[in-house]
């Protein structure tokens, strides 16, 4: 049974794929966020979720927003058998505008880490709309995250310099993602009309008819 990694986005965990159901043939494995050390990178920190859940050849990744950046991390080290990305980024040159701007005006960082897990009350117009339930449990992820790790991510996303083409990889985007707009991506596998950041959340049936035929492919 082939493995499949589920890795979630900043400020989330792996209640991010609640609704996220894969093909019985998969083995579905959802990641955990472990503590970074401060001079990591994305690709350090890559290195450790390998070691820490022994992804191997073979393997195949699935990465919402951070995640997905961490997923093409993990294929610049292991070869993975396909790696799928949602709502993210798998080169720097399709990161939106404001990442420059924050690298050299980095206002992030004046801010107390405690502070960055009680912005709930930004998820919704950040990311989109979503509903009453679904806003409960992304604010509950949010609440719920290491400040220590939100904003050591917070840095080391601004300064994801990937340009390395990884083979077999897959791109889902939604067409109203205010994060990583979909104009800035080149050739994805598939755009979602109406899908904003969270569609993970909103628009599962759709994804996962995506995940079905992506994963079964040869």
């Amino acid at each position: 049974m082939t493995k499949v990694f589920l890795i979630p986005g900043l400020g989330a965990d792996t209640r991010l794929y609640k609704n996220i159901v894969l093909p019985e043939v998969f083995e579905r494995l959802l990641v955990d966020w472990i503590a970074p050390d401060t001079l990591d990178t994305l690709t350090t920190y890559a290195q450790k979720l390998v070691k820490q859940y022994n992804i191997q050849s073979g393997d195949i990744a699935i990465g919402d927003s951070l995640g997905g950046m961490i997923a093409v991390e993990i294929a610049k080290q292991v070869k993975l058998q396909k790696v799928i990305l949602i709502s993210s980024i798998k080169t720097a040159d399709e990161a939106p505008w404001y990442f420059k701007l924050f690298q050299k005006v980095p206002v992030y960082k004046p801010i107390p880490a405690s502070i960055m897990t009680k912005v709930g009350f930004m998820v919704k117009p950040v990311f989109g709309n979503m509903s009453t339930e679904d806003l409960t449990i992304f604010q509950s992820m949010l609440a719920n995250s290491s400040p220590v790790f939100l904003k050591w991510a917070m840095h080391a996303v601004l300064y994801f310099n990937n340009m390395e083409p990884i083979s077999n990889l897959f791109h889902i985007i939604g067409d109203k993602d205010q994060v990583f707009p979909w104009k800035k991506i080149k050739d994805p596998t598939a755009i979602i009309k109406g899908g904003t950041h969270i569609m993970v959340f909103d628009r599962a049936g759709e994804i996962n008819k995506l995940l079905a035929d992506i994963l079964q492919q040869p």
